[in-house]
């Protein structure tokens, strides 16, 4: 798994990754913000994050979806296995 995530983002996106898993757990935890809201807060984040590390460029606003996606639907797949019946 680690292998196709190595082919789309760059080394130093991940950490954007986690950046943006634990603000959206606290957002998550707000009682001022809902649910579905989290990945439209979260993408213009994880864009700011990978521009921040490779400079504006379409590549990089590019890393920021796919950093957001993968931080989101990351979380997703923790919950649901772990509220499994």
């Amino acid at each position: 798994m680690i292998d196709v995530l190595q082919d789309f983002l760059i080394d130093e996106a991940f950490i954007v990754v986690a950046a943006l898993w634990i603000i959206g757990m606290f957002i998550k935890e707000s009682p001022l913000e809902k649910d579905w809201l989290i990945p439209f807060l979260l993408l213009p984040l994880g864009m700011l994050g990978t521009t921040s590390l490779m400079g504006v460029t379409p590549d990089a606003i590019l890393q920021g979806v796919v950093v957001t996606g993968i931080a989101v639907y990351g979380y997703q797949l923790y919950k649901q296995a772990k509220e499994r019946d």
